[in-house]
């Protein structure tokens, strides 16, 4: 399974992104979306879209957090890095900090694709393509936008 991650669009979907979410089976939003518009384009694009609700997003319908399984990974998607997970978690997607994040912590995977549209400290902006299969991530790399 192949799943687009993006993070902190803050109402901006650069022009070229959603050509190179094509082929993407779905496509995870971790907050700070702000205009739903931005998530209308991405549903457009085909696959099932999930999203989490930021702290500067004002969705009543968007829920604070998502627990998923695919291809036997569980993954917790949350926009503010947690300090807290959910017991049986393997790996954490968070954004906020505008950073892309790859590292173990606790157990865990820790992932941040960084910001679509609002990169911080010298970071480009950016999304990651995720895939996992046979219970397994077998891929998490940060694409320069």
């Amino acid at each position: 399974m192949r799943i687009a991650v993006l993070s902190d669009t803050h109402d901006v979907l650069p022009a070229s992104l959603p050509a190179r979410l094509a082929g993407a089976d779905e496509i995870w939003h971790l907050g700070d979306v702000c205009d739903a518009a931005v998530l209308r384009e991405l549903e457009m694009i085909g696959p099932p879209v999930r999203v989490v609700q930021g702290n500067c997003d004002d969705e009543p319908r968007w829920p604070h957090e998502l627990r998923l399984e695919r291809e036997g990974v569980k993954f917790y998607l949350v926009h503010i890095p947690p300090d807290r997970v959910p017991p049986g978690m393997q790996v954490v997607l968070h954004g906020h900090t505008h950073r892309p994040r790859d590292e173990m912590a606790d157990g865990l995977r820790w992932l941040n694709p960084g910001s679509a549209a609002q990169p911080r400290g010298g970071f480009p902006a950016s999304f990651a393509w995720l895939e996992a299969a046979g219970g397994r991530l077998t891929r998490w790399e940060v694409v320069r936008i």
